[in-house]
């Protein structure tokens, strides 16, 4: 899984499965794919993220780190649809699934790009992710340095309670963000990361 999850272009050959996103008023049929996470499901992280989760409080550019098939970026899409939803991922396979699922959805303000295709001048309004935990420590940290920066509203993680949730919110914390446990449930966290002054760097 480690290999295919993580690797730009996945080894293992196409198989794409249809599934149905039933989460938090939202139903739609998507299509989903081997050497992507969580090929023919919701996993449960992204639905206890999507179920306890605030909706984004303005308008403005979100993203969807980590997007996978892109169960977070359709519902943000859903939900706010003035704003770009950024879908970002290093999984072209993933990418691709993105773009053909939010065509299917009529949701015309999701863009699908790997990390580097993101201008440098965006900022966003807010964040939500399943994020990487099993990439590895250190490139789980070196992701979110790279990415809550440009966040000038709240992010929200959902990590697994025995992959570290609690280590990964004292560390956070250690950078200079304020921390807040939303929600426990199935053995997942839901934190809420803010700059501890309130804004973000620019």
């Amino acid at each position: 899984m480690a290999e295919q999850y993580f690797a730009e272009e996945p080894t293992t050959p196409s198989s794409p499965e249809p599934a149905r996103l039933d989460v938090r008023g939202l139903s739609l049929d998507v299509t989903t794919d081997s050497g992507v996470f969580a090929r023919g499901r919701l996993d449960k992280g992204t639905r206890v993220l999507l179920e306890q989760a605030p909706e984004p409080e303005r308008g403005g550019d979100l993203l969807d780190l980590g997007c996978g098939w892109g169960p977070i970026s359709l519902w943000l899409a859903t939900i706010r649809r003035r704003s770009t939803v950024w879908a970002v991922d290093v999984n072209t396979r993933a990418l691709s699934l993105v773009e053909q699922n939010a065509r299917a959805a009529g949701l015309a303000n999701v863009r699908a790009c790997r990390p580097d295709e993101v201008p440098d001048d965006v900022r966003f309004a807010g964040l939500w992710s399943n994020p990487p935990i099993r990439s590895g420590k250190a490139a789980l940290h070196d992701l979110l340095l790279q990415w809550l920066p440009r966040v000038d509203g709240p992010s929200y993680l959902v990590v697994a309670k025995n992959l570290g949730s609690d280590s990964l919110g004292r560390w956070l914390g250690d950078q200079g963000y304020r921390v807040s446990r939303l929600s426990s449930n199935a053995g997942f966290r839901v934190l809420e990361v803010v700059r501890a002054d309130g804004g973000a760097e620019r």
